[in-house]
């Protein structure tokens, strides 16, 4: 059976009840998730979840010309891989390793025998996926309605949340991947901020000066699917830190 510790470094993991835990814990693999690693594509069909410790995902919508853009984050608070319980098996978008780092990997069979119980499991996933499409349907608001600047914002403030510390390794190209926009749009919004003393950003290094700042800078977006998440994903400790 995996260490208890480390299994725990999952938030949604650590609520589990002890016989949940039992059923479950002694059936998961501790997984190495390097940057760039794409976890399924679109249309797979699924066989594995993964909970994240220190690891960041995004999941991304792939068009049929090959464009993409980010769609929602995943880190230790969630799972990856809901459209196996959900009745879908595939789903349409990508999940690609954004921060390096671990994860605990479980045959996505033994999740949807725990899910059809019904009992806390059941009621911990739900919740969680409720939060995830808020942030789904946010994330497609906020990159039709407001600008490259405000969407910078709240993709730093909700990188940063699943993450240690104010620094973030990533180049302005692949922000401009997440957000689904050109480069210089990203290069131009992020030398404002840089002038503002927001952020400091020198060769694929963001550092996070003001994050107050760059909260009230960012779009009204950010606050509403950290209060949903906050409400649906009581084991949450890390937003607001």
């Amino acid at each position: 059976m995996p260490h208890l510790k480390g299994l725990q470094q999952n938030q949604m993991l650590a609520t589990f009840p002890i016989d949940v835990q039992e059923r479950l814990y002694p059936h998961m693999d501790l997984i190495e998730l390097p940057s760039g690693k794409v976890l399924y594509e679109s249309g797979d069909t699924l066989r594995y979840v993964y909970f994240p410790t220190d690891s960041v995902v995004s999941l991304m919508h792939v068009t049929e010309c090959g464009a993409c853009a980010e769609i929602s984050v995943v880190g230790n608070e969630g799972l990856i891989g809901i459209s196996l319980f959900m009745g879908g098996g595939s789903t349409n978008s990508k999940a690609l390793v954004q921060r390096s780092g671990y994860a605990y990997r479980l045959l996505g069979q033994r999740l949807k025998d725990e899910f059809n119980r019904h009992g806390a499991l059941l009621h911990t996933v739900l919740r969680y996926t409720q939060a995830l499409i808020t942030q789904m349907a946010q994330t497609a608001a906020c990159n039709r309605h407001h600008s490259i600047e405000q969407r910078l914002c709240r993709w730093l403030l909700v990188t940063l949340d699943r993450r240690e510390g104010n620094e973030l390794v990533i180049t302005q190209e692949l922000i401009a991947n997440m957000l689904g926009v050109r480069r210089e749009g990203v290069t131009e919004a992020a030398g404002r901020l840089q002038r503002m003393g927001v952020i400091e950003y020198h060769r694929g290094r963001i550092q996070v000066i003001h994050r107050t700042q760059l909260e009230t800078l960012s779009c009204e977006c950010y606050a509403v699917v950290r209060k949903e998440s906050e409400r649906l994903l009581p084991w949450i400790n890390r937003i607001n830190s």
